[in-house]
C-alpha cells in the first residue's frame, strides 16, 4: 500500500515537472533556463565574482561595465548626456523614458521623476505596463543604483528577451549614486506621484 501512495505520488510530481516545463517553453514570458538570473549568487562572495574578471583582465570597475555594455549590444549614458535626456521634449511624450531597475521601496524613497519602475528581480510584476511604454519609445534610460551594481544590466536584458532592441537601450553607469549631484529633482513615491525633492549637489 505505502509502495503504491509513493509510486502514485512520484507520478503526480512528474506530471507536474512536465506540465510546468512545458508551459514555460511556450509563454511569451518563459524563463531561459540555461541563463544565470541572479549573477552575483554564482558564488559564496559576490565581491569575488564581481572582481575576479577585473583581476584577470587589469579593467577598473568602469571599465568592465564599458565592456559588459558593449556585448550585451547597448549603449553607456554618462551624466551630462542624461541630464540633457531628462530635459528632452521627447520625455514628456514617453518618447524618452526611463527606467528604474531598483526594488519598489528604494523606487518610493526616490526615483527620477517620470520613471517606470521594473525589478527585474520580480519582472512578471512589471512587463504589462513597460513593455508597451519600452515597445513605443525611441530611446530607454535604465538605471540602477550604479557603480558597481548591475541591476540595470539584468533589467535591459530582460527587455531584450521580449524583444525591445538593445540599440535603443542606454545603461545610465552613475545611476542614483550620481544623480543627486545633476542638481535635478526625486520624485518621491509611487508612479507619477507628483511629490518632488530638490536634488542638492
Amino acid at each position: 500500500m505505502l509502495r503504491n501512495i509513493l509510486w502514485e505520488s512520484l507520478l503526480v510530481v512528474l506530471a507536474g515537472s512536465v506540465f510546468a516545463l512545458a508551459a514555460n517553453e511556450i509563454s511569451p514570458r518563459g524563463l531561459s533556463l540555461t541563463r544565470n538570473y541572479f549573477p552575483a549568487a554564482a558564488g559564496a562572495n559576490p565581491a569575488v565574482v564581481r572582481e575576479s574578471p577585473a583581476s584577470s583582465t587589469n579593467q577598473s570597475p568602469a571599465e568592465m561595465l564599458v565592456s559588459e555594455i558593449k556585448t550585451r549590444g547597448l549603449q553607456l549614458a554618462v551624466s551630462n548626456q542624461v541630464v540633457a535626456w531628462f530635459k528632452d521634449p521627447r520625455r514628456q511624450t514617453q518618447k524618452l523614458i526611463f527606467i528604474d531597475a531598483r526594488n519598489a521601496e528604494e523606487y518610493q524613497a526616490g526615483h527620477v521623476p517620470g520613471a517606470w519602475l521594473f525589478d527585474p528581480y520580480h519582472p512578471d510584476q512589471y512587463f504589462a505596463a513597460i513593455l508597451p511604454v519600452c515597445q513605443a519609445a525611441e530611446q530607454i534610460v535604465v538605471y540602477c543604483h550604479g557603480g558597481d551594481c548591475d541591476d540595470s544590466l539584468t533589467a535591459a536584458g530582460l527587455l531584450q528577451d521580449v524583444g525591445i532592441p538593445g540599440s535603443k537601450i542606454y545603461i545610465y553607469g552613475g545611476g542614483m549614486n550620481e544623480w543627486p549631484a545633476t542638481g535635478l529633482p526625486l520624485e518621491t513615491g509611487a508612479q507619477n506621484s507628483g511629490q518632488f525633492l530638490k536634488a542638492t549637489p
